[in-house]
């Protein structure tokens, strides 16, 4: 017996576990149809995000493969991984289509804002690691090799560490988001924010120097744009603080009914 054979108006459990492997189907299927095209120019898009790197190397020194099918299979891990950055906007309308009959409309209404910014901001974020700190960073790394050293990286090496510098930008800059969210829920205020400024900074700081490699230029290419987007956040968070008035839970409960 399948999840198929199921009443799902007399099992609503099961009819929402329907709808969520369903969901999980299409967004695995947006994934591998943008995955197949993108498969033919792994090589190509590799080489774009190597760029960064081989345009600091010193003359005659090249990018090296230490194992023997790193040639085949990271150009096209590489390939999968831009499948699921890309289908991104797929894969959270899914998200947002499972959640949203559940949800009030005035959260409705802040959910979908939020999914779109958040996920602009995670791009902006990648966009902001490639254009401004890749760079910088390894036009500072490639001059400290000691005398006698040939800067020369391994291409599984060089992918590891650019999706992990991707992933932290991506992150970071959702820190408005969570400023937002943080204030909407209740959980705090902008004042009680304000208040721990310092205690913001210093953090980011700290999470530059764990995310990013061991240099002040990266770090701190990190670490100021989470303080300004913090900034951002703590200023647009002031649009979403609750009353708290006893007279907003009628009209909550009131389209709460009516979406039922």
């Amino acid at each position: 017996m399948s999840l198929n054979d199921f009443d799902p108006h007399t099992s609503p459990f099961l009819s929402h576990l329907i709808e969520l492997r369903d969901r999980l189907l299409k967004a695995i299927l947006a994934v591998l149809l943008i995955f197949l095209p993108l498969s033919f120019y792994a090589n190509d898009i590799y080489s774009f995000l190597a760029e960064p790197l081989l345009k600091h190397l010193p003359e005659n020194s090249t990018m090296i493969a230490i194992d023997v099918a790193s040639p085949f299979l990271t150009p096209f891990k590489l390939a999968l991984v831009a499948a699921v950055f890309l289908a991104v906007p797929i894969i959270l309308y899914q998200f947002w289509a499972f959640v949203a009959p559940g949800l009030y409309k005035s959260e409705r209404r802040l959910v979908l804002p939020l999914l779109v910014a958040s996920t602009l901001l995670f791009y902006l974020g990648v966009v902001f690691a490639y254009f401004v700190v890749f760079p910088l960073v390894f036009g500072f790394l490639t001059t400290t090799a000691p005398v006698g050293v040939s800067v020369m990286t391994d291409i599984s090496k060089y992918l590891d560490f650019i999706l992990t510098m991707f992933f932290a930008f991506g992150v970071c800059f959702e820190v408005p988001i969570f400023t937002i969210v943080l204030v909407w829920t209740g959980f705090t205020s902008p004042e009680e924010l304000a208040d721990k400024r310092p205690y913001v900074i210093v953090g980011a700081f700290i999470i530059g120097m764990l995310l990013t490699p061991p240099d002040a230029i990266s770090q701190t290419l990190l670490a100021v744009p989470m303080w300004l987007l913090f900034e951002i956040g703590l200023l647009c968070s002031r649009f979403f603080v609750q009353s708290g008035d006893d007279e907003n839970y009628p009209k909550i409960a009131e389209e709460h009914e009516t979406d039922l």
